[in-house]
């Protein structure tokens, strides 16, 4: 068995009420193990037997929308890369020094060079986003409602679905259960 990580789009914002033991009956139903769930915003923590995490992520994703009625994208990450994510450090400390936020955008793929070049094209003196595998690591210089980047952009941008965490939730997520 392997210890999975699936981070989920629209749980529990823009009137997409679940509660988490639903949640976990749900992930249970599809024969995982250990689930448990991570703050109320769609981290869903369980085992199941080691493969293609793509396929994982299709069997979550036709459940739910079975159950729940919605589509709700799914990005899994094992706990290794979990912690890997955790360790990468994009910015400099000053840079972080400054910054009102960090936040991590887990994305279905990694994007490629010239999705690269567009995301380094929505870099401002608010907001700047480097991409590192299948995560994008943006840093918010000042209040998030005065940047022009959100999740919406983010996917528009590299035409590739995405989901959004704050690094202290990973942070803290990792520590727990990683």
């Amino acid at each position: 068995m392997s210890k999975y990580i699936a981070f989920l789009r629209a749980i529990n914002v823009g009137g997409h009420n679940v509660k988490m033991d639903h949640l976990r009956s749900l992930f249970e139903s599809l024969g995982f193990s250990k689930v448990e769930t991570f703050i109320a915003s769609g981290n869903v923590i369980f085992e199941a037997k080691a493969g293609n995490t793509k396929t994982l992520e299709k069997e979550i994703e036709t459940k739910l929308h079975q159950a729940l009625g919605y589509n709700v994208s799914t990005f899994i990450r094992t706990n290794t890369e979990v912690v890997e994510i955790t360790k990468y450090k994009p910015f400099s400390q000053s840079q972080l020094d400054m910054a009102i936020a960090l936040n991590i955008g887990f994305l279905a793929d990694a994007p490629d060079d010239s999705a690269a070049q567009k995301l380094a094209s929505l870099r401002s003196d608010i907001d700047d986003l480097q991409s590192h595998g299948r995560e994008i690591y943006w840093l918010c210089k000042k209040k998030q409602s005065d940047s022009k980047i959100s999740n919406m952009v983010i996917e528009k941008a590299l035409g590739i679905k995405s989901t959004l965490r704050g690094v202290n939730t990973i942070n803290k997520l990792a520590e727990k259960h990683c």
